[in-house]
C-alpha cells in the first residue's frame, strides 16, 4: 500500500499531537485532517485579521489575542494547542510577530 499523501505538514504541527516520547498521539490520518482544517482556518483569517487591522484594531498583537481568545472556547472546534497553532501560523501569514498567548484565555 502506498502513501499518496502529498501535503507537507511541518514539524510545527505535528508537535501538537507529539508526546514526550516524540510518538504521535493520535493516528496520521487524523493529523493529517487535522492539520488540513487548521492551515484552511489560518489562511482564512488573513483577510479578516487585515480588515481589523485596518479599520478597527490598530494592533497587530491584540488582533492576534483576540483571534487566540476566539479560537480556545470549547464550541470553537478547535483544541486549545490547535487554537495556538492556527494563531501563530497566522502571524507568519502576515508577517507579525506573534505575542504570548495566554493559555487561560479559552
Amino acid at each position: 500500500m502506498s502513501d499518496d499523501y502529498q501535503i507537507d505538514i511541518p514539524p510545527s504541527f505535528f508537535a501538537v499531537y507529539t508526546d514526550t516520547r516524540q510518538r504521535l498521539a493520535e493516528p496520521i490520518a487524523v493529523v493529517r485532517a487535522r492539520y488540513e482544517i487548521c492551515e484552511d482556518l489560518a489562511n482564512h483569517l488573513v483577510a479578516h485579521a487585515q480588515v481589523l487591522h485596518h479599520v478597527e484594531v490598530p494592533s497587530e498583537d491584540e488582533i492576534l489575542r483576540r483571534i487566540h481568545a476566539g479560537l480556545a472556547v470549547p464550541d470553537a472546534g478547535v483544541s486549545g494547542a490547535e487554537a495556538e497553532w492556527i494563531v501563530r501560523r497566522l502571524a507568519e501569514l502576515l508577517g507579525w510577530d506573534c505575542p504570548p498567548l495566554d493559555a487561560a484565555s479559552g
